[in-house]
C-alpha cells in the first residue's frame, strides 16, 4: 500500500462519500454530527449521528453542518472531515503522511464558499486541496467522455443543490445551480402532511415517504405507506395512510423549479451543442434523481431523451476518483502546499 494516498471526497449536504485511489469508494456516511452542547465534544458521526436526529435529549444536538450544498458550520465540517479521513486512512498513517484531496463543490458556489471548503480540508489534514465542480465529476462518473467537442447535459440532483450543466471539451459551457434538491423534497412533504392531514412528521419520516412511495410522475399503480406523526389537534401520536399521488402533489413546486432550471440552461445553450444534446439526451445523476418518474417528467417537458446514470448516487464520488488520475494537471485549483498543524 502506498504510504501517501490521494483522496476524492464528495462533500454532500446529505452524505459524504470518500474515494481512495486504487481502492474505489471506501466510505459512504450521512453528513451528520452529534455534539454535546455542554462540552462541545463530538459524540457520533455519520449513520450513528443520523439515527439521533429528532431523538436527542436537551444536552445533545444532531447537526448537519452543510446546508444547500455549502458549509453552514465550518468547525463541525472540519471535525467531521478529519474523522472520516482518519477513519479511511488509519490514525497513525494519516498523521504521518498527509493526503492530497480533491473535493467536489456545486457549480454555483462563491469564491468565499470555495475558500471555506479548501480551508476545512486543509485544517482536517490535507497536504494539498483541489476543487472540482460537481457536474464535471458527475459526468465523468456517469461514464461520459467529456473531452470531445460535443455537448453533454448533466442534471445532478443532490441533497442540497441541483446542478444543471452543458459540458464540452472538458469544461462547463452553460450551467445553473439551484438550492432545490432532496432536502427541499423532504421539507415539501413535511409541510404537505401538516397542511393536508394536520399531522407533524419528522425529517426521517419525510425522507422515508420520499424514498418508499415518492413520485413526480403518474404511476401505473398507486402505492401507499403508513406513517406515524403527532396529531396537531390532539397532540397525540397518530398513524395515517399516505398514497403516492399525495407525494406527487407535495413535490410539485420543488420539481417545477428543477424543470425551470433545465429549461433555462437549454435556452442559453449554443445551437450546435443543443443539437448534440437533442441527439445524445440528458443524463440524471445524484440520489434525488432516483425519485420515481423524474426522468419521465423531464423527458415529457423537454422532448429530449432522459436517462438515469448507473449508480447515480455514487457518480460524483466516482468522477472525483477518476480526476485523481489527473491531479498533477489541476494546479489551478491548488489551495496551498502547507497543511495546518492540528
Amino acid at each position: 500500500m502506498a504510504l501517501r494516498q490521494d483522496i476524492g471526497i464528495d462533500l454532500g449536504t446529505a452524505s459524504v462519500l470518500v474515494y481512495i485511489k486504487g481502492k474505489g469508494i471506501v466510505l459512504q456516511e450521512p453528513s451528520v454530527v452529534a455534539i454535546d452542547k455542554g462540552t462541545g465534544r463530538m459524540l457520533a458521526v455519520g449513520e450513528a449521528a443520523r439515527s439521533m436526529i429528532g431523538r436527542t435529549p436537551g444536552n445533545i444536538v444532531a447537526i448537519r453542518p452543510l446546508r444547500d450544498g455549502v458549509i453552514s458550520d465550518y468547525d463541525i465540517t472540519e471535525r467531521m472531515l478529519k474523522h472520516f479521513i482518519s477513519r479511511v486512512l488509519g490514525g497513525s498513517a494519516f498523521r504521518l503522511f498527509k493526503p492530497r484531496i480533491i473535493v467536489c463543490v456545486p457549480s454555483g458556489v462563491t469564491t468565499v464558499e470555495r475558500r471555506a471548503v479548501i480551508d476545512a480540508a486543509m485544517q482536517a489534514g490535507a497536504r494539498k486541496t483541489y476543487l472540482i465542480e460537481e457536474p464535471i465529476a458527475a459526468a465523468i462518473g456517469a461514464g461520459i467522455d467529456i473531452s470531445k467537442p460535443a455537448g453533454n447535459m448533466v442534471v445532478d440532483v443532490g441533497g442540497g443543490t441541483t446542478d444543471v450543466a452543458v459540458i464540452s471539451l472538458g469544461g462547463i459551457v452553460v450551467s445553473a445551480s439551484i438550492k432545490v434538491a432532496g432536502d427541499k423534497f423532504d421539507e415539501a412533504i413535511t409541510k404537505y402532511m401538516r397542511r393536508k392531514h394536520n399531522v407533524m412528521i419528522g425529517e426521517r419520516s419525510a425522507e422515508d415517504l420520499k424514498i418508499t412511495i415518492g413520485t413526480v410522475f403518474e404511476r401505473v399503480q398507486e402505492v401507499t405507506m403508513d406513517i406515524r406523526g403527532r396529531d396537531l389537534v390532539t397532540g397525540l401520536p397518530k398513524t395515517i395512510g399516505v398514497a403516492s399521488y399525495e407525494i406527487m402533489e407535495a413535490l410539485e413546486e420543488p420539481v417545477e423549479s428543477i424543470i425551470e432550471a433545465v429549461h433555462g440552461v437549454l435556452e442559453r445553450t449554443p445551437p450546435e451543442l443543443a443539437s448534440d444534446i437533442s441527439e445524445r439526451g440528458i443524463v440524471l445523476t445524484g440520489g434525488g434523481s432516483l425519485i420515481y418518474g423524474l426522468d419521465k417528467l423531464l423527458q415529457a417537458r423537454t422532448g429530449i431523451h432522459v436517462a438515469i446514470a448507473d449508480d447515480a448516487i455514487s457518480c460524483v464520488a466516482l468522477g472525483t476518483g477518476e480526476a485523481l488520475n489527473n491531479i498533477e494537471a489541476m494546479d489551478q485549483g491548488v489551495a496551498g502546499a502547507e497543511s495546518a498543524a492540528l
